[in-house]
């Protein structure tokens, strides 16, 4: 796990906003969904993205896979910029980045049967021959826990739990090194959350792959992943391994998001010093300084006027945040 896979330098997406304060005609103000967004995924690594909703976590993601187009920055997967090839240089490429949707049952035809659903993937990608894609498709359907009865069923056939599995097979069939999974089981039962959970793990130890898991869950995220990244309006605030974070969570967000789960085994700060106001505001190119500061009850006036960078407190720790400037 020393190479990195991917990595993500200075990452950028904005959308136009809309409203009765924005413009009818011309330029539209933009809201930056995601902004300087940095961090690597490394070969057999798990690593985990949380944050609450609207953070950028879906649209970094997406990404990724080239579902959107960044504004700016970078996405290094074997040495080559994702970001500067057009569809045809991509193409060879999308094999090895896959990703499992939030709703997978939205994504799948509904008049296809769950086997020429997973065929048409291998056909797309080069497979010719009907039988040996048929032989495919029924070995991924073994390794996420189904079998050839489901190969007949169609997509509303199956139970919640079965149609995530068929969203981690379409991702496996041709075999990825990465796959970004985006809230898999956020919808599921605890008891079928814990099922998908181990076919994934299981998944990666046997084929060696790299998840990026994208999840607003705590417990979730500390349960699969081996690295954690906390975002908070479209960048990183704090990044460590699982252990350190929920051990030591070193910036004032990260502290408040572990506070709001009912968690014995997460620490907590007295109550007067998680006490935060406000709401996660709207990212625009006027904000300025940290994106935290006006919620944070440790702010100074430093951080209304500079943005802090993701510092390293220790080799596998680091934090945005002005409180730790002048901690080597």
């Amino acid at each position: 796990m020393e190479n990195n896979l991917l990595e993500i330098r200075n990452l950028q997406k904005s959308f136009p906003m809309r409203g009765k304060n924005t413009a009818l005609f011309g330029q539209r103000e933009q809201m930056l969904a995601v902004a300087n967004l940095t961090f690597n995924i490394k070969e057999g690594e798990t690593y985990g993205l949380v944050g609450e909703s609207g953070c950028g976590k879906s649209t970094t993601g997406r990404m990724i896979v080239g579902l959107e187009e960044p504004n700016g920055g970078s996405i290094i997967y074997e040495g080559k910029d994702l970001c500067k090839l057009n569809d045809r240089e991509f193409f060879p490429l999308r094999k090895d980045l896959q990703m499992v949707f939030q709703n997978t049952l939205s994504a799948l035809n509904p008049r296809q049967r769950v086997g020429s659903i997973l065929e048409d993937i291998l056909g797309i990608h080069g497979v010719s021959n009907a039988l040996e894609r048929r032989d495919q498709v029924l070995e991924v359907l073994e390794k996420v826990g189904l079998s050839e009865y489901h190969y007949f069923r169609y997509p509303h056939e199956l139970s919640g739990g079965q149609v995530q599995r068929l969203g981690i097979a379409s991702a496996l069939v041709i075999k990825p090194r990465l796959i970004i999974c985006d809230e898999p089981v956020s919808a599921l039962d605890v008891s079928i959350q814990a099922q998908v959970l181990n076919t994934l793990m299981d998944l990666q130890r046997d084929l060696s792959l790299s998840l990026l898991f994208i999840s607003h869950d705590i417990g979730v995220i500390r349960y699969i992943s081996d690295r954690i990244g906390v975002m908070y309006l479209g960048t990183l605030v704090e990044e460590a391994t699982t252990d350190e974070v929920f051990k030591n969570p070193l910036h004032p967000y990260t502290k408040d998001l572990f506070s709001s789960v009912p968690d014995p085994y997460i620490r907590r700060e007295k109550k007067s010093d998680v006490e935060f106001n406000g709401e996660q505001p709207v990212r625009t190119s006027d904000l300025k300084g940290c994106a935290f500061c006006a919620r944070c009850p440790y702010a100074m006036k430093k951080c209304a006027e500079q943005t802090p960078d993701l510092n390293a407190i220790s080799s596998y720790h680091r934090v945005a945040c002005h409180l730790y400037d002048n901690v080597e």
